[in-house]
């Protein structure tokens, strides 16, 4: 199964933040929109960073709760992995297991195209496992 099938089901809506906005802003949109990660993104679109529930919880563990009011540029990730369409799921279990990663933004033509996420790729993955046992036992109960 490919980046793109997923995406095709789920949506390519990310949820994208600046730099300039504080952890405390990052946080809230992680408790609003119910997920685990944020890209942030410059003026032009592009990926600078991404933050994560991890990043907030090493922020909060360095500096306190003033990490609240730091601006997300000093606690994101800048050295963000991402993923192309075309890549398969095998692809992306590796490259997550690899990095420790549970968040990959989509990349197509240098453009932020979606987001994939471990939930993603489980969901997606017992889907077909699920639909591969239904289409054995139809064969069965057919050949008998």
């Amino acid at each position: 199964m490919s980046v793109s099938h997923i995406l095709g089901v789920k949506g390519r809506n990310v949820i994208t933040g600046a730099a300039k906005e504080t952890v405390q802003s990052i946080a809230q949109k992680l408790a609003q929109y119910r997920i685990g990660a944020v890209v942030v993104v410059d003026d032009k679109g592009s990926i600078a960073g991404i933050v994560s529930e991890r990043d907030i919880v090493r922020a909060l563990a360095e500096h306190g709760a003033k990490s609240m009011a730091m601006p997300v540029s000093g606690v994101m990730s800048k050295a963000v992995k991402t993923c192309k369409a075309g890549d398969s799921e095998i692809e992306l279990m590796a490259l997550m297991t690899t990095h420790r990663i549970r968040h990959l933004p989509v990349v197509d033509s240098g453009k932020l195209a979606g987001m994939i996420s471990i939930g993603d790729i489980v969901k997606f993955r017992i889907e077909a496992i699920e639909r591969e046992s239904e289409e054995m036992k139809t064969y069965i109960a057919s050949a008998g």
